[in-house]
């Protein structure tokens, strides 16, 4: 990983490092830009689609044109579909050695450190690259267990096909929004696990989506089984460098949680700031089970981001951690969903948010307690820090109660940098920079804790440059 102890002093020293170096576009194979059948067709025929997969994606491209785009939340005008290319193949198979993948993809996965990574503390990586899961491995003694760890188009044709259709697009339908629909015509690449009962995974799965070609979409589809009394924790990294047109990331996740598991679900999403990032992700909780999202959202232009999370199983449980980083030219729309559907569930929210130079970020909650859901209880938590006069923060919750026997509770606060603290810290020795990094670091500490190790440095270090980028 890069060295990132080096300061910078003025807004156009500032860069992104090693996210925003490019490749040269160097694809096997691409569809022509726009949405058409025949390009879904041609999709499905690149993919060696079984049958019922061909006749979902054509249905959902039906559904994606019928529904109209959202109008509720940051304006999309900079998105036509007219303009993305939606599958785009880079030039190798998925590959399971890591010296057998093409030197140039193999050399920006080690740019992003997911070599090392794999190494050092993951017990399995799938790394995609623009349309394709390009490497996959699982260690193993994780693989001994009967833990299955593959990319999702080996998924649906393999052992575990039967599985797969059961499954796919069940939490996160077509129906559900304009995105969601494109995803089911134009889905790629992305991981299936599949977690057997009693097995507990110790060190995490990584899943690394890295989109490199212009005016292309990704459109990776994550889809985690985790049986009865298991445990998993899967990460998942996201990055692309910048370009002067419109990228597009609509992926989707889908999370099923039995009886008495646990899944701790890590997200870094650090797009770059030409991107549309329309992800959907959802997980259903049954009895005594438990879903833990750690979301960190520093990229893109815009953002429409809200996991959602179904506790359908009496005594399951919820946690959302969450924290976003708006800059100059950012809209980022983030925040958490949850539906109460049995008695005793409970659910807790907590998120910080931080905007500066203009960039605006809106934290929206929406908590469903249906009548079943008798002796459930949910917090909200919310900070957002404002790092100038013209940066804007919103907080939009939603409480829909239909059960009296309930406890809820909701709390936000925002505001700015104290003056007082600035000075108290230069007083102490400290840059005028440096003082507000701290500040905004111990702002964003209790977020950071919460990630595993090499994603609270690369946190922390993505902070440090964003302030002291933005001074002088």
């Amino acid at each position: 990983m890069k060295d990132f102890n080096q300061e910078k002093t003025k807004v156009d020293e500032m860069d992104r490092s090693i996210y925003d170096i490019r490749d040269k576009v160097d694809s096997s194979f691409e569809v022509a830009s726009g949405l058409t059948p025949a390009i879904v067709q041609k999709i499905s025929e690149e993919k060696n689609d079984p049958e019922w997969m061909r006749i979902f994606r054509l249905k959902a491209l039906e559904t994606y044109h019928k529904t109209p785009m959202p109008t509720w939340g940051p304006p999309l005008d900079g998105l036509d579909i007219a303009n993305i290319v939606t599958y785009v193949r880079p030039k190798t198979d998925m590959r399971t050695k890591w010296s057998d993948v093409p030197d140039d993809i193999k050399n920006t996965f080690e740019r992003l450190g997911i070599p090392k990574a794999e190494r050092e503390s993951l017990a399995g990586v799938g790394a995609q690259y623009d349309s394709e899961v390009v490497y996959h491995s699982v260690r193993a003694e994780v693989a001994a267990q009967g833990v299955v760890y593959t990319d999702m188009e080996s998924a649906l044709t393999g052992p575990y096909a039967e599985m797969v259709r059961k499954h796919f697009m069940r939490l996160v339908p077509p129906s559900d929004h304009k995105f969601a629909a494109l995803h089911g015509a134009v889905w790629s690449g992305g991981s299936f696990v599949y977690v057997p009962p009693g097995a507990s995974v110790e060190i995490p799965l990584q899943s690394y989506f890295r989109l490199n070609a212009p005016g292309a979409g990704q459109f990776e589809h994550t889809l985690i089984i985790v049986d009865e009394g298991a445990y998993l924790h899967f990460i998942e990294g996201c990055s692309a460098p910048k370009y002067n047109v419109a990228n597009l990331h609509a992926g989707c996740v889908e999370l099923y949680v039995g009886k008495n598991a646990r899944l701790r679900y890590s997200t870094i999403e650090n797009w770059s700031k030409n991107m549309y990032n329309l992800n959907t992700k959802r997980a259903s909780v049954e009895e005594g089970g438990t879903i833990e999202w750690v979301s960190g959202s520093f990229g893109s232009h815009t953002s429409y981001l809200y996991p959602m999370s179904i506790l359908k199983g009496k005594n399951s449980r919820m946690e959302f951690t969450g924290i976003t980083f708006a800059g100059e030219g950012q809209n980022l729309d983030t925040g958490a969903k949850v539906l109460h559907s049995a008695p005793n569930t409970t659910s807790h929210i907590t998120t910080k948010s931080i905007s500066r130079d203009g960039g605006a970020s809106t934290f929206r909650s929406s908590i469903t307690v249906t009548p079943q859901a008798a002796g459930s209880k949910s917090s909200v938590s919310c900070e957002s820090l404002m790092l100038d006069s013209i940066s804007r923060s919103d907080t939009i919750p939603v409480m829909d109660i239909q059960c009296d026997e309930v406890d809820m509770g909701h709390e936000a606060k925002i505001g700015r940098i104290s003056e007082s603290a600035i000075f108290y810290l230069m007083s102490r020795g400290l840059s005028e920079e440096d003082a507000r990094a701290m500040i905004v670091g111990g702002f964003a500490e209790p977020i950071a804790k919460e990630l595993p190790l090499e994603y609270a440095v690369e946190m922390n270090n993505l902070i440090h440059l964003e302030m002291i980028g933005s001074i002088g």
